[in-house]
């Protein structure tokens, strides 16, 4: 009798298991088909040149100041030393922060990616989300996410044109 539970059991687990719909997306992919997505990063990437310009500016004066001071050491007074001293540790502390401020885990950079990005990310999703209900899908992972590895995936469940496609763009149209 427990054997015949056991087997009904198992067989139940096997159904509702076998009945589970599994899909993925490549939502690199899909991010390569929107304009927005590239204007972002575009965006992005000024921003974060123009504050790398004025990050090293920063140094680069901290550094003229410190050879400045070098070749002045041996005529200043110990007072006047520390003086200098005193400035140049001083403009580099305020350069390491603006630094900080600036490409910080939650400093401008981070914050105006997430702002610019958040949006856009949100729209993928409900295209993820609506394309799953359509195909009747239990769940979806993302190819290429760093947190989900997929040791073989069979294109036949890829899913990411679908969701192009939901998003109002042709398949195979990058943007370069």
């Amino acid at each position: 009798m427990k054997k015949y539970f056991l087997i009904c059991f198992l067989l139940l687990v096997g159904f509702g298991a076998s009945a589970q719909k599994f899909a993925y997306v490549d939502t690199e992919y899909i991010l390569k088909h929107l304009p927005e997505y590239k204007s972002a990063l575009d965006q992005m990437n000024v921003l974060s040149q123009q504050w790398q310009e004025k990050v090293d500016a920063n140094f680069t004066e901290i550094d003229k100041m410190y050879k400045a001071y070098q070749a002045d050491q041996v005529l200043l007074t110990e007072d006047m030393r520390k003086r200098r001293e005193n400035e140049i540790i001083e403009k580099e502390k305020a350069a390491k922060d603006f630094q900080r401020k600036i490409f910080g885990p939650e400093g401008d950079l981070f914050q105006t990616r997430s702002k610019l990005l958040s949006p856009i990310q949100e729209k993928v999703t409900k295209a993820i989300a609506e394309v799953a209900k359509v195909k009747i899908l239990d769940f979806i992972f993302d190819k290429s996410s760093e947190a989900t590895m997929m040791i073989y995936a069979s294109s036949t469940y890829d899913v990411s044109n679908d969701v192009i496609v939901r998003l109002g763009f042709k398949p195979g149209t990058m943007l370069k």
